[in-house]
């Protein structure tokens, strides 16, 4: 059963976690590309770990179109995560 304090994020397995900055800020600071990706995401991705992964496959040199892709693998990895706890 939801607690009444999960909001907006629906069934999800993800556990909830305490925020230290302030969401929307953080989310109006990333990449216009990575900002696109989360607003179409399937799960409620925290911005601070999307960028995580974008500052990494950049850092070594990967273009915008691999770094997405490899954010849509970490979804379909973690979707198949929900399925296999439901």
């Amino acid at each position: 059963m939801l607690s009444a304090r999960s909001g907006n994020l629906g069934r999800t397995a993800q556990r909830t976690r305490r925020r230290t900055r302030d969401p929307m800020a953080a989310y109006d600071a990333l990449p216009p590309a990575l900002r696109g990706w989360l607003a179409r995401a399937a799960l409620p991705w925290s911005p601070a770990s999307c960028l995580r992964i974008w500052q990494r496959m950049q850092a070594q040199g990967a273009p915008t179109a691999q770094i997405l892709a490899a954010l849509d693998r970490a979804e379909a990895r973690a979707l198949m995560r929900e399925a296999q706890a439901a």
